[in-house]
């Protein structure tokens, strides 16, 4: 059985690296086919996994927009015949809307679903077409001559992205990263449900609630107690109980157990945070810091500009990084995401 997602376009490299990562933490075995980018195919999976590997793709990724069970695939020449075949009733319950998407084809999207409703209406009784809001909706992805036939079995909230941007939360603060980034961040240090995540220079919360929603236990720290009240005024605003927050620098900070996963967002410069201490000192001290709080096989995302490289720093306090990926902010400034670890022996 298959699994169609069809990804975000924002960045060429995060969504499938997003992808991957929550596949290996959350133990999914699946063939990965990349038809294009923002097209990608999850083949060779069990009719015994299928769905709780769709239920954890929908609950996790920020980066991915759709997912759907693969259902046929066909092509323009040959769809009438296809969907004769298909037993319908399997996947529609009393009422179903298509919806047609294209990647470099020049289907008529507005033709396409007109004609695949009716050829489904022709093939299945007892079920008709609702536009709005319907049981069941068809999901056809047009790359050139190809037509992949999926239904929408569980959805993945896209919404929350848009109501839980930083300006929305009850506690705002100019800088916060949006939760889409936070979100892949979180995925991108293969943290898992129940495990425990820190985010050191906390700032509004903005990353502590997407591990949150996604089942984390989560620690806040910032040398400011003005961030550390408010990341908790978030936290409590969604509905985020699992949590504990520090006023503290991030060079003292002692956890009470180690964690499972960093991810984080130092400001820019770092400085404004470790006021006493200046350069590259600055990030090794963090570096320093973390190390002894995580467990041997965590993973720290951080963000940071792209004119500071961590490898050499890294290096030195025992870490290596494995992944990094530039997203430009503007003309001066590119945000550098790097996935940590230590070396492993």
């Amino acid at each position: 059985m298959e699994l169609l997602c069809i990804q975000s376009q924002e960045h060429p490299e995060l969504p499938l690296a997003e992808l991957k990562a929550v596949m290996e933490c959350e133990n999914i075995h699946a063939d990965i086919n990349v038809i294009c980018e923002g097209l990608v195919i999850l083949s060779d999976i069990s009719e015994d996994d299928i769905d709780d590997y769709y239920r954890i793709l929908t609950r996790r990724l920020g980066y991915t927009h759709e997912v759907h069970e693969l259902i046929e695939k066909s092509s323009v020449d040959i769809i009438a015949h296809d969907i004769s075949l298909i037993e319908w009733p399997k996947y529609i319950d009393e009422n179903f809307a298509v919806r047609v998407k294209r990647f470099n084809s020049e289907v008529d999207t507005v033709a396409a679903e007109r004609r695949i409703g009716s050829l489904i209406l022709d093939n299945c009784d007892g079920i008709k077409v609702k536009l709005k809001e319907p049981n069941s909706l068809i999901r056809v992805v047009a790359f050139e001559n190809t037509l992949y036939i999926a239904i929408e079995k569980f959805k993945l909230n896209k919404k929350h992205f848009v109501e839980s941007k930083p300006h929305k939360r009850p506690f705002f603060y100019p800088g916060s990263m949006s939760p889409k980034l936070a979100r892949c961040m979180v995925n991108l240090s293969r943290v898992t449900a129940g495990q425990l995540l820190l985010d050191p220079f906390c700032g509004t919360g903005g990353i502590l609630i997407e591990a949150g929603l996604i089942g984390c236990k989560v620690v806040g720290s910032d040398i400011y107690w003005k961030m550390k009240n408010g990341t908790a005024i978030n936290l409590d605003y969604f509905g985020i109980t699992d949590y504990r927050t520090f006023n503290i620098d991030v060079r003292e900070l002692k956890m009470y157990e180690k964690v499972a996963s960093v991810v984080t967002d130092p400001p820019y410069g770092i400085s404004t945070s470790t006021g006493d201490i200046e350069g590259n000192d600055i990030f090794k001290e963090f570096f320093i810091s973390m190390y002894g709080n995580m467990k041997d096989d965590a993973y720290l995302c951080m963000a940071s500009p792209h004119y500071v490289d961590l490898t050499p720093i890294a290096d030195e306090v025992g870490f290596e990084i494995v992944e990094q990926y530039a997203i430009k902010m503007h003309r001066s400034l590119t945000r550098i995401i790097s996935v940590i670890r230590k070396k492993q022996e």
